[in-house]
């Protein structure tokens, strides 16, 4: 019996869906995955299971993946690495001097970082690249940036379950798009599938399409506030102003631009794709610590959590 596999040690509540007040004729219900676990949620928690598994199975002791100052998978696979006795080791792009409440959580859990400049960081990759590291640490059980593959998009389809099939649409912030995949693969005939991207990545359709053949889906490029982990003020209200109102907290890197999007596009009278949308928050909170620290030196409100 393969340790991740028993949920019970991992989870720290059910999943529930949170029904909103109706907005302008649209009933919006959050999915709230962030309640999986305290540090490792949402979607990365999904991400990982068979992952681990699979390490678990064929006898690996080690974890190595890529990420960057903020990233919610480094923190979920160095709190899972630790929980189940992997050694973890994270290629992050940047300066070693940097340190955020992120990398210093990763740290905690017992990871060892390996900072790269970006130009190195790009040959993520590269096998040749993959090569040198082994030599450098050992074997290891390769998790790609971000933790998406093939055993992830499997993890991801479990998110929805037979009591999501009455929703009109499914909608998820973007990344790497393995979530959004998932949603594809396990989303009803009938339910349309809308990613928000969280970054610039105009090749994400075609990365989508590599993966499925289903046409049930499409990505929204508008809400992106300048690039990953970039701060707006105008998005950080909307983040205060939301878990105010609805005591859900969301993160700016990836759910706070989701709800945002979604939000305006029923204001501005935009939306066109069902009047029951389904939203998965996919966690991420823990980023929130380190934005607060820029927006405290930029004299900007901060992240109320």
């Amino acid at each position: 019996m393969y340790l991740f596999s028993k949920m019970h040690l991992f989870q720290n509540q059910k999943v529930v869906n949170q029904k909103l007040p109706n907005l302008d004729g649209v009933q919006i219900t959050i999915k709230r995955e962030d309640l999986l676990h305290t540090n490792i949620s949402g979607n990365k928690f999904r991400k990982l299971k068979y992952n681990l598994e699979h390490a678990i199975r064929v006898g690996y002791n080690t974890l190595l993946t890529f990420g960057v100052a903020f990233s919610n998978h480094l923190v979920a696979t160095a709190a899972a690495g630790s929980i189940l006795g992997f050694k973890t080791i994270c290629v992050v792009r940047g300066d070693e001097k940097y340190q955020n409440p992120t990398l210093q959580f990763c740290k905690d859990q017992g990871m060892t970082l390996f900072p790269v400049s970006r130009n190195t960081y790009r040959e993520k990759h590269n096998s040749h690249f993959h090569e040198f590291l082994r030599q450098k640490f050992g074997e290891f059980y390769l998790l790609p940036e971000g933790g998406t593959n093939s055993m992830a998009i499997h993890g991801c389809s479990e998110i929805l379950t037979t009591a999501d099939k009455d929703f009109d649409v499914i909608c998820c912030s973007v990344g790497t798009g393995g979530t959004l995949l998932g949603l594809i693969e396990s989303a009803q005939i009938n339910q349309k599938v809308l990613g928000f991207a969280a970054l610039h990545h105009r090749g994400l359709e075609i990365n989508i399409e590599q993966f499925t053949e289903k046409k049930n889906w499409e990505i929204n490029h508008d809400y992106v506030f300048g690039g990953y982990a970039k701060l707006s003020l105008p998005l950080i209200e909307f983040i205060n102003h939301f878990n105010k109102n609805f005591k859900t907290p969301l993160d700016p890197i990836y759910t706070g631009k989701l709800l945002f999007g979604i939000f305006d596009l029923i204001k501005q009278k935009q939306w066109s794709w069902g009047k029951r949308i389904l939203v998965i928050h996919t966690g991420g909170l823990q980023g929130i610590a380190g934005m607060n620290q820029i927006l405290s030196k930029k004299e900007w409100p901060i992240i109320e959590v």
